[in-house]
Formats: structure tokens, C-alpha cells, sequence
């Protein structure tokens, strides 16, 4: 396939063959997700699982308690939803991972997959909002974004479109509005909310200026009432706002809790399901809007990675923490806890807690830089083989939830350290958008501090330390090999951007409208601010090894600009290697997966001499 030179995958990680055996079954355990069900028929439920060894959608009818496979492709499928009758199943059917494709439908019993809405066209999708007797989708394509509506079965009707990044974010209930979140400003990370009825006609619009984003989460869930629920930043963190769409008016929902928080409505309208979350942790709270009252729903100390109201006002949830596989649970309206959705075959096995480590900052916005640190069970006292995980994103960040890739590498013998550096959610809009300008280089003084800190503690070496990431961490990984030589052993890249302005002129065009706004521009607008936040641009300053995986298909972080950087490494004497595979932005298949964490960690521990 390529002729650089190819990644080793050995056969077996460890000698011991129970060790062996646990690190695979933490991947390849049957997991499901939160399910989702159909708005006027909620016995009907959606969720997508693994325990085919592809993740892929099945249909769950809570009244019989069957489950049915819906799909089956080679590559998988993620995305997928429900008609509100519960009758039909809409899943996005892409090539290969590529992300490009349309939306198909198909029997909620079984049956054969058609076009969902014939009259669109194909495209990356930019909302799915599904009525009784209204449909609205929206697609992104390189000529902007499209969102239709149709109307009692009648053809799709182009009810907006703009050159700009945007998208259909909602649908009120009694399907009259939706609201688009555009970015006709030119600043897609900030989007503005701009509400329509389904004939075209403008309802009313909301932008909060430069650098202050509103996201509509849904309308609240009852025949005619006018009230969206938004998140907003205007305190310098995310927020939760009412607005009546009609009569433009809106009530912020001020609320004594140290993180930032989403939400979503009960059924009946009258209280929030609010989730906190501060530190890497969550905590779930009901907030009453007639008397402002907030009580909290007890869970564990962990991650809440979703939650829902039904209809009978139980709380359905998934929970893990970075020692506890995740479940699928319920609440009860009197307040009983307990598993919801096991699917079949064994639990995966259980891993290492997290600790917290704060390293003080001299730059702020914020005081601290929060890392995650987890250290193997059977780690001595001297300093350990580690590596410094970088998520991805950079709109995310890492938490204290259950992690297989977290727990293979602690299997291996390495510490592991996450850090939520500048660019990562959860510590306010300032935090995350000080990269804003200086992407790649802003972050990695975070990621220097932590390393710091880490041979200051006696945790690790340089000579002891890898830095491993993908999509933006694997951007991050090529970054810090060629800016800071001198701290790493080795570097395990995933689906990186190595060539900037190559990434650029290839990708898919809601992360061009991204990357324009996060560098302040195009290529060609602001050509020294992506040359020196290109990790090509430093390649001849690399020293450690480097492996690099990447995805023929991928939309986000094209090919050929990664082959642009590993020809330019491969003119030197830098030893890399390279595992190329038929998918797109990672992999939905666990085989695949396990060959590449295998390929990871097998040559993370040569690079720090390990064998």
C-alpha cells in the first residue's frame, strides 16, 4: 500500500496470557450507549453496540424486549434516529468511513434501507430533525451548508442556505419552527441561533457578539410552547438561557455550581435535567423553574457521558469512571438507581483510578493546568515508562471515565497522563479559546509545564516519556517532536494534521470554516500562522521516532498531507513507522482498533527501551 516503512503488530502484547486476555476484553466487551426512542412511541428505542465486533445500530422494543441488529457494514455506523411514530429507523449510510453520504431509512420491524428524503443531495450532515409530519435536514458540502424541510410528504423545499458553516440545531414541538446555528459572521466556533417557521418566515434571531457562542440544545417538549433552551457564554463559561422565540424575550438560568453545564427538559416543561460538569467529573441535578430549586440526583464520582428524561420522568443515563467500565442506568422518580440496558456476554474488566494534578501557570487565562495521572498497579517507586495522552478536539477534553486505551497502556507498564490544556472544554470559554491565534504551540506550553512537573515528581524521564494522541492529539504529538526534541522518547501520532496548509486544501468544509476562525483566517489570509503551527515545519528538528496511523478515507485529517510530512522524515536518518488502513477518521471495527493499539504500545516500549 505504501512504500514507507510499515508499523509492527506483534501477535501478542504480553507473555502472560490472562494479561493478554484482559486488555483485549476491555475493547472487544459488548457496549451500548445511551438509548434513544421515538418521540410519540418511546417503547420504540434506538442505541448503537459493539457486540457484533462493529459498532453498529439496533432497535430495542421495550415493550417485548427485542433487540435487532438494523445494520451491518464493513466499517461500521455510528449515526441513527428515529421517526417520531417510532416506525422508521434513519441512519447516515457514508463510504467507508468518509463521512460523506446520505440519510437512509428502513422499517423500525426490518427491512430493506431506501432514501430517506429523495430531493436532497449528498453531503457531510448538519442536523436531522424528525416530526410527525415534518422532516428537516441539513447537509454541508464544499459550497456551504443546505437545510430542507418537507411538509405532510411532500418534496424537500431549501428552507436555508449560506456559504458559511452552520446547520438545523432544533424543531419545536409542534414542528411550526426550527432553529439554524450559523455562522454568517464568520466565526463558526461562536455560532449564532437564527429561528424559522417552517415556511421560510424569520421568527427571531440571537448573536451575542465576537467570541460569544449560543447553542440551541431543544425546545421545550410540549404542543406550542415557544421556549428554547440555550446554552450561552456570556460570564466567561457555558450557561443555560430560556428564550420565547415569539415573543423575544429570555430568562438566564443563574445556578450556584463551580463548573460549566448542559441540560435538557422534563417532560411537562417545568424543570431541567441539568448536567455539571467541573474538574473532569459530573454531577446530575434537577433545577425546578417555577421556584429555581436545584436538587441533585446521587451517582458515583465519575463521568456522566449521557443522560435523558423519559416520558415517566425517570433519568436514563451512562456512567463510568476510569476504574469502572461504563453502564447504561436509571433513576426513578422516587430516586431509585439501577442498570438498564445490559447487553450480552461478559463485562469488561476494570482498570486504575485517576488522580488529579494541578500545575500552576504564570500566563493564565486560568492559574492551573488540570491533568489526569494514572499509575500502573504494580508500578515501583522509581520513574516509569509514561505516556503523556493528548486528547483530541481540541473542543473536548479528558475526564475520569473508563478508558480501554487508558487501561492497555497501564497493562504495559506505563503511567499515564491526560492534560486538559488550553483549548479543552469545561474550564471556561477563556481557556478554551486562548489558542485562538496560536493553535498547536499555545497548548504544548501546557503539555511542557505537566512534563515538568512529571520529572520534577520523579514520575518519569525524558528519556521515559512518550507523547501519544489522535486526530487533534495526534496534530499535538508531531507538533511537540519537532518543538520540544528534547523531552520525548518517542511520539505515537493517529490521524494527524502534519501539513497544514496541504490538511486545509483537503478537508471537509465545516472544519475549513473551523480552522479559519481558530487561526483567524485562511492559508492565504495568514500564511505565518499556519506555518508556524505546522508540524512539517519543524520535521527536520525531530529526534525521537515516531509511529504515525492514519485512514485512507479520512475527511478530517487527509492522506496526502500526511504523506507530504512522513517523505519529508523519510529524507532523514529518524526512524518512523507507518500503519495505514481502509477507514476513515479511526475505526468502527474492534479488531482494527486492537491491531493498532498493539501497533502503539509495541512501539512505544522499544522507544524507551523496553523491547
Amino acid at each position: 500500500m505504501s512504500t514507507y516503512p510499515e508499523a509492527k503488530i506483534p501477535e501478542s502484547l504480553f507473555d502472560d496470557p490472562e494479561r493478554e486476555a484482559r486488555w483485549r476484553a476491555r475493547f472487544s466487551a459488548p457496549r451500548v450507549s445511551l438509548p434513544d426512542w421515538a418521540r410519540d412511541a418511546p417503547q420504540r428505542s434506538l442505541y448503537v453496540s459493539n457486540s457484533s465486533g462493529t459498532w453498529e445500530i439496533y432497535a430495542w422494543d421495550r415493550e417485548t424486549g427485542a433487540h435487532r441488529q438494523v445494520t451491518d457494514r464493513p466499517q461500521g455506523t455510528f449515526h441513527g434516529t428515529l421517526s417520531a411514530n417510532g416506525e422508521q429507523i434513519w441512519w447516515f449510510d457514508d463510504t467507508d468511513g468518509d463521512e460523506f453520504g446520505s440519510w437512509v431509512v428502513e422499517p423500525f420491524g426490518s427491512g430493506a434501507a431506501e432514501p430517506g428524503l429523495p430531493g436532497t443531495h449528498p453531503g457531510y450532515p448538519a442536523g436531522l430533525e424528525l416530526g410527525g409530519s415534518v422532516i428537516g435536514l441539513g447537509m454541508s458540502t464544499d459550497d456551504g451548508v443546505t437545510v430542507w424541510v418537507a411538509r405532510d410528504g411532500g418534496r424537500p423545499e431549501v428552507l436555508y442556505q449560506h456559504e458559511q458553516d452552520g446547520g438545523l440545531a432544533a424543531m419545536s414541538w409542534d414542528e411550526s419552527m426550527v432553529v439554524i446555528s450559523h455562522s454568517e459572521h464568520g466565526d463558526s466556533r461562536h455560532p449564532a441561533l437564527r429561528v424559522l417557521r417552517v415556511d421560510g418566515s424569520e421568527v427571531a434571531e440571537k448573536w451575542d457578539g465576537p467570541g460569544k457562542g449560543l447553542d440551541a440544545l431543544s425546545f421545550a417538549p410540549v404542543t406550542g410552547d415557544p421556549r428554547l433552551l440555550v446554552l450561552h457564554e456570556r460570564r466567561g463559561k457555558e450557561e443555560l438561557l430560556v428564550w420565547d422565540v415569539t415573543a423575544d424575550t429570555e430568562a438566564e438560568i443563574k445556578l450556584d455550581l463551580p463548573g460549566e453545564v448542559s441540560a435538557d427538559w422534563y417532560p411537562d416543561g417545568k424543570a431541567l435535567l441539568i448536567a455539571h460538569t467541573h474538574h473532569a467529573r459530573t454531577t446530575m441535578h434537577r433545577y425546578d423553574l417555577a421556584d429555581d430549586t436545584l436538587t441533585e440526583l446521587a451517582t458515583p464520582p465519575g463521568t456522566v457521558a449521557g443522560a435523558s428524561v423519559r416520558p415517566d420522568r425517570s433519568v436514563e443515563y451512562v456512567w463510568s469512571s476510569a476504574a469502572t467500565p461504563s453502564l447504561v442506568r436509571t433513576v426513578s422518580p422516587e430516586g431509585e438507581d439501577r442498570v438498564l440496558l445490559t447487553p450480552p456476554g461478559e463485562r469488561a474488566p476494570g482498570s486504575e483510578a485517576v488522580t488529579d494534578v494541578f500545575v500552576e501557570v504564570p500566563y493564565g487565562p486560568n492559574d492551573a493546568v488540570h491533568a489526569l495521572v494514572a499509575r500502573p498497579a504494580d508500578a515501583g517507586d522509581g520513574p516509569l515508562p509514561t505516556v503523556f495522552s493528548l486528547h483530541g478536539g481540541p473542543h473536548a477534553a479528558d475526564e475520569d471515565r473508563f478508558s480501554a486505551y487508558r487501561a492497555a497502556w497501564l497493562d504495559a507498564g506505563f503511567a499515564v497522563v491526560e492534560i486538559n490544556y488550553r483549548g479543552s472544554t469545561g474550564y471556561g470559554s477563556a481557556w478554551r479559546d486562548a489558542i485562538e491565534g496560536r493553535p498547536g504551540l499555545t497548548e504544548l506550553a501546557d503539555v511542557e509545564r505537566v512534563h515538568d512537573w512529571a520529572i520534577a515528581a520523579g514520575l518519569t524521564t525524558p528519556a521515559l516519556s512518550v507523547v501519544a494522541g489522535a486526530s487533534w492529539g495526534g496534530y499535538l504529538t508531531l507538533l511537540a517532536i519537532g518543538t520540544q526534541p528534547q523531552r520525548w522518547a518517542g511520539g505515537v501520532a493517529g490521524v494527524p494534521v502534519a501539513d497544514y496548509v496541504s490538511a486545509y486544501a483537503d478537508e471537509m468544509e465545516p472544519l475549513r470554516a473551523y480552522d479559519r476562525a481558530l487561526f483567524g483566517g485562511s492559508p492565504e489570509e495568514v500564511p505565518e500562522v499556519y506555518q508556524a503551527a505546522s508540524p512539517i515545519t519543524y520535521v527536520d528538528q525531530v529526534r525521537a521516532p515516531v509511529l504515525v496511523l492514519a485512514g485512507d478515507n479520512d475527511p478530517r485529517c487527509p492522506i496526502q498531507q500526511i504523506l507530504n510530512y512522513l517523505d519529508r522524515l523519510g529524507q532523514r536518518e529518524i526512524p518512523f513507522e507507518f500503519y495505514r488502513y481502509d477507514a476513515g477518521h479511526g475505526s468502527l471495527v474492534v479488531a482494527e482498533t486492537l491491531r493498532q493499539v498493539a501497533a502503539e504500545i509495541h512501539f512505544a516500549r522499544r522507544a524507551v527501551g523496553l523491547g
